[in-house]
């Protein structure tokens, strides 16, 4: 069986081949997505083409390659400097420093479906973590892959034994569903749901609200019960890790396989508008030095919520777009001599003791040599909330002075800060009610893609981009025959 696509495809006016070839995204080998001065690209008045993506983060890159597999024309505008998004890379004296704590679950099903694990070079974490309570640092191991681990953690102070084994239960109980029944099944809390199955207030607070509360960048745990069912099954199922050259490693994939002459950088979006006088009824979109572009076919706003709310003001899609506030964190990454890291283990470690404001932790060049030069440790620290009142300076401090509590004074201060990074908008707001299968439809020739639409994950953005796809599709007559 084959796919016909009666579809209005005529060659994209805009000459994507010629004057834009040295405006057009190219692709090195290199460790780390680096900024760079790329002019802003000058379209003839009015161009045209077939698609236009607004945005050229994880949604945007697999609205791309969808379209792209369907020989589609199209247009990936992208503000910043480099693709990504949120999923970006700086490099600072040799260090890769994702923007925010970030981690990659290879279990991720459309993930799986996209990428090239292999060429990702992927360095895995321990299936577990370390957790910091009562002066002391204490094991959780997942019990499908460190069995023995897990045995000997039984008596820990991180929980109960019958928290233990409500741990095994949990993940029995989400391997069980299928993805579609976890992500549209009754929802609550996931507080409420760790209560409902019985977990003891010893482990919500000395384990959940620091391992789950810094994915979801929520320590009060007021995330749908979907997504952590959603994310508590990856976990089961794959592993913690990270790109052997920083977290943009993962959109850099995506854009590499694009036709070169597609993705426009420095080319920022500020307002996106219906036309009577349209023929193709799709927006039009324009750019911010005041140039004009039509899509022929349709428009996928692939911005992160905060941006589509701004962009889609006073247009039909006003109101599609729910706002809560929004998840932030803080990020700081400090350089260590290797003889000065306490942990050797490539391990995520969690701050249980219920005091400070530090979330989780881990020395990143455990887990991946490559983001450290040789010689030198990358240490990151997260912390949940943008903690507008301190500075960053006092944010240092007392970072510092915390670890050092946990590690010794002459270790800790032997660190040297590199880098800190406050991320307003770290990932959507998913507490209940959500809506994590919305329809991207936003008006006529108007999709909308991003992590909000669908879960607050990796996956969930590639699945968006997607999804947008495949409605564009079938509202321009997609047939079988």
């Amino acid at each position: 069986m084959t796919l016909a696509f009666h579809l209005p495809l005529p060659k994209p006016s805009l000459p994507l081949c010629r004057s834009h070839d040295r405006l057009a995204f190219t692709f090195k080998p290199r460790a780390v997505q680096l900024s760079v001065d790329s002019p802003k690209p000058k379209f003839p008045p009015s161009s045209k083409t077939g698609v236009i993506i607004v945005g050229a983060g994880l949604a945007g890159l697999a609205a791309a390659t969808r379209l792209s597999s369907e020989s589609i024309p199209f247009l990936l505008l992208e503000a910043a400097d480099a693709v990504g998004g949120r999923v970006r890379t700086d490099e600072v004296d040799g260090f890769l420093l994702d923007r925010g704590f970030q981690i990659f679950i290879t279990a991720y099903p459309e993930a799986q479906k996209l990428l090239d694990y292999k060429a990702l070079d992927l360095q895995k974490f321990y299936s577990g973590a370390l957790v910091y309570y009562d002066g002391r640092f204490h094991t959780v191991a997942n019990p499908l892959r460190h069995f023995v681990d897990s045995l000997k953690s039984l008596t820990n102070p991180i929980g109960t034994l019958s928290d233990k084994l409500l741990v095994a239960s949990a993940i029995f109980r989400v391997l069980s569903r299928s993805d579609e029944v976890i992500l549209t099944e009754d929802e609550v809390s996931t507080i409420d749901l760790l209560g409902r199955l019985g977990f003891s207030n010893s482990i919500i607070d000395r384990f959940f609200r620091s391992f789950f509360g810094g994915i979801f960048f929520d320590r009060k745990l007021e995330t749908t019960s979907r997504l952590f069912d959603f994310i508590l099954k990856c976990l089961a199922l794959g592993d913690n890790a990270l790109p052997a050259k920083g977290i943009s490693a993962i959109p850099e994939q995506l854009a590499a396989k694009l036709p070169s002459d597609v993705i426009m950088l420095n080319s920022k979006v500020v307002s996106i508008e219906f036309s009577e006088s349209n023929e193709s009824n799709s927006p039009i979109v324009i750019l911010q030095n005041g140039d004009v572009l039509k899509s022929e076919i349709g428009v996928i706003v692939a911005v992160e919520q905060p941006e589509a709310t701004k962009l889609l003001a006073g247009t039909v899609a006003d109101k599609l777009i729910e706002e809560k506030p929004a998840r932030s964190t803080v990020c700081l990454y400090f350089s260590a001599d290797p003889s000065q890291i306490p942990v050797q283990d490539p391990v995520l470690i969690l701050n249980g003791s219920g005091k400070g404001i530090m979330n989780n932790m881990f020395f990143a060049t455990n887990v991946a040599p490559s983001y450290g030069p040789k010689g030198k440790a990358l240490v990151s620290v997260s912390l949940i909330g943008l903690f507008e009142d301190r500075s960053n300076d006092d944010l240092t401090a007392e970072v510092v002075s915390e670890l050092s509590s946990w590690y010794g004074e002459s270790t800790v201060r032997s660190w040297r800060h590199l880098k800190t990074y406050k991320i307003r908008f770290a990932q959507p707001n998913q507490m209940p009610p959500t809506d994590l299968m919305k329809d991207p439809r936003a008006g006529p020739g108007l999709y909308l893609c991003g992590d909000y639409q669908t879960s607050a994950t990796f996956d969930g953005a590639l699945v968006s981009g997607r999804k947008a796809v495949e409605a564009l599709l079938r509202d321009r007559s997609l047939t079988r025959v």
